[in-house]
């Protein structure tokens, strides 16, 4: 743990893929930092795995992305189909083709490239307790009575953010929430996402790393209720008629969107899911948190050198960062909207919708919107 007095340019909280993102490209740039992360291991858990365009990049400005995409897959297009039918079909440029890789490589691979830059950066089972003002920045105190003084903090701790909490920052919901189920097969296949439109809810197929994930609508079922891998079975071959073997417990989580009122208070500034919540159904959160690093690990630099520009500065990134949350809450908002469960006149239209979707010049469009570009 720190020692009583202890001084850092700038303080990461949260040491998931936002925060460590963040810290290795300030760690490049030579700034002093220190990563403060309450837990004691890497969760091993299912969780996010795509990376869209963007994200790439800033894994590639970290200096990352070499081994990740050795330890992950590409996602290179998309399949759409209704009651067993195709009705059309994507393919990604290069350029654009998302990289599928578990949220804990994408972890484990941050945290050894920052242990290279700063070795002493990354303090697990560090909490932080109170926040107060310093000198010249801000005070943290840690939970077992260590304190550390910094100029500016990140809080990047993520949906339930205490950092958020403290600063008395409101959050926003936004429009689109519902229940699902997901679970990881280690069932090789191709490199096709594949998105059925199913009248009792959409289920997704998603290649891994030697696997594919799966993923099912929960229509009216209670997300909260626990959800065996017989029950998760007999939905995906009721909707698309395959029979999935050897599937591990199911997650069961209710996708839900906010943002942040206020993106900064002072010299701390939110990033990440700290700073905006957004569906994982179309896989935008991890990529939009890692574009919130890249513009930290712009401004703040400045800001150490002028503190008097600061505050424009945040200002800035606030106003920049919103717009793409708010960007990408809507596109999650339809895509969920679009997977719900339809009956009569409603899926006759939605198919309706699927199949414009699904040609030219609407694929185009889709695409644009699938693999996060504009953001």
């Amino acid at each position: 743990m720190p020692e009583p007095g202890e001084r850092a340019r700038v303080v990461v909280v949260g040491g998931g893929p936002v925060g460590l993102l963040t810290a290795v490209l300030l760690a490049a740039r030579g700034i002093d930092v220190r990563v403060f992360e309450r837990r004691r291991e890497r969760s091993t858990r299912p969780k996010a795995i795509g990376v869209h365009g963007p994200g790439v990049r800033a894994l590639d400005a970290a200096g990352v992305l070499d081994e990740l995409e050795r330890a992950g897959t590409r996602i290179t297009g998309g399949e759409v189909s209704v009651a067993g039918r195709r009705l059309g079909s994507l393919r990604f440029a290069e350029s654009s083709a998302v990289l599928s890789v578990p949220q804990h490589l994408v972890e484990a691979t941050l945290e050894q490239r920052l242990a290279e830059l700063a070795p002493t950066a990354l303090r697990r089972g560090a909490e932080v307790a109170e926040l107060g003002a310093a000198e010249h920045g801000v005070r943290l105190r840690l939970v077992g009575g260590d304190e550390v003084d910094a100029e500016y903090v990140i809080a990047a701790d993520g949906v339930r953010s205490a950092m958020r909490t403290r600063l008395g920052i409101p959050w926003r919901r936004r429009h689109g929430t519902a229940g699902y189920a997901m679970a990881d097969l280690t069932s090789p296949g191709d490199d096709v996402a594949r998105l059925h439109f199913e009248a009792g809810g959409v289920v997704e197929s998603l290649p891994l790393p030697g696997g594919r994930r799966w993923v099912a609508h929960l229509a009216d079922r209670d997300p909260g209720a626990p959800l065996d891998a017989a029950e998760f079975t007999a939905i995906v071959a009721e909707r698309v008629g395959v029979r999935l073997e050897a599937v591990p417990e199911p997650s069961v989580f209710l996708a839900s969107q906010h943002v942040a009122r206020r993106f900064a208070a002072g010299r701390v500034v939110l990033a990440g899911d700290a700073a905006h919540e957004v569906s994982p159904i179309g896989g935008q959160g991890m990529s939009l948190g890692f574009l919130d690093a890249l513009a930290l690990a712009e401004l703040l630099p400045a800001a150490l050198d002028d503190p008097r520009g600061a505050a424009s500065a945040f200002g800035r990134y606030e106003r920049t960062r919103r717009r793409a949350a708010v960007r990408a809450c809507r596109r999650a908002r339809f895509n969920m909207a679009m997977g719900a469960p339809a009956r009569g006149v409603r899926l006759a239209l939605r198919n309706t919708a699927v199949r414009l979707l699904a040609v030219r010049p609407a694929r185009a469009v889709l695409a644009r919107v699938f693999t996060m570009r504009g953001l």
